[in-house]
């Protein structure tokens, strides 16, 4: 029988109390579709050896990236930048570009890819796309629900086993010009970009919403069950 495969998962940068965390619905995902999830904090030392250790990676959600690290202007709206998280992510997923594991890009983590291929982001959603589909809700932040559309021959329709699905959104940045590495596999209805594939790396996935917050919606699920299959093969091989 394989082993359960080892997923890393990028978390938040230090707290106020010294504390490097992340939300446990990442944990309780990757845990429900039989990884071992392991906490990748942006203090490391040697950013390469991580490959080393784990048999998937996920870059996880946050707060926004540096607008200096993809040639983007500063905006009011613009929050949380940490550049040790910054300075980590972006070193790790150019490294993942070239790795033979499994990657998942989740929000922040489908940006960070994005810029790491070379790309860039649309540096306030509602500049761009205005508001008539809200991808997050303000005054407090919080997520708020919208729906997709998946291309029909894309590798997360067939994830997804869906054209079509209602997902939880949390985010004020997006991906906004995409190289010509990736496919891009889901829009909104306002047509910001959902999802991007690489063309040529043997496992890596990037969607703008969090799969993680909808545990008890299967459509959703399947993506951690495919993540989670293709480390326990990367074990196989």
């Amino acid at each position: 029988m394989t082993k359960p495969p080892i997923i890393g998962m990028t978390t938040y940068h230090r707290g106020t109390a010294g504390e490097f965390c992340l939300f446990g619905t990442y944990i309780d995902a990757v845990q429900r579709a039989g990884g071992i999830p392991i906490l990748l904090p942006p203090n490391q030392l040697n950013y390469s050896r991580i490959f080393d250790a784990i048999d998937g990676l996920i870059l996880a959600g946050g707060g926004d990236i540096n607008p200096a690290l993809y040639g983007g202007l500063s905006h009011p709206m613009v929050y949380s930048v940490n550049g040790e998280r910054d300075e980590f992510e972006l070193s790790l997923a150019k490294l993942a570009l070239t790795a033979n594991i499994p990657v998942l890009g989740i929000c922040r983590g489908m940006q960070m890819l994005n810029i790491a291929s070379g790309g860039d982001l649309v540096i306030h959603v509602p500049d761009a796309y205005g508001t008539n589909i809200m991808h997050r809700l303000d005054e407090p932040t919080r997520p708020i629900e919208h729906q997709i559309e998946i291309e029909p021959n894309s590798c997360l329709a067939k994830i997804m086993q869906t054209t079509t699905t209602a997902v939880i959104s949390w985010h004020h940045q997006a991906v906004g010009n995409v190289t010509s590495d990736w496919r891009i596999a889901a829009f909104a209805p306002d047509g910001l970009v959902e999802a991007i594939e690489h063309k040529s790396h043997p496992w890596m996935l990037a969607v703008q919403w969090h799969p993680e917050m909808s545990p008890k919606d299967s459509i959703n699920a399947r993506i951690f069950d495919a993540f989670v299959a293709a480390a326990s093969l990367a074990i196989a091989r």
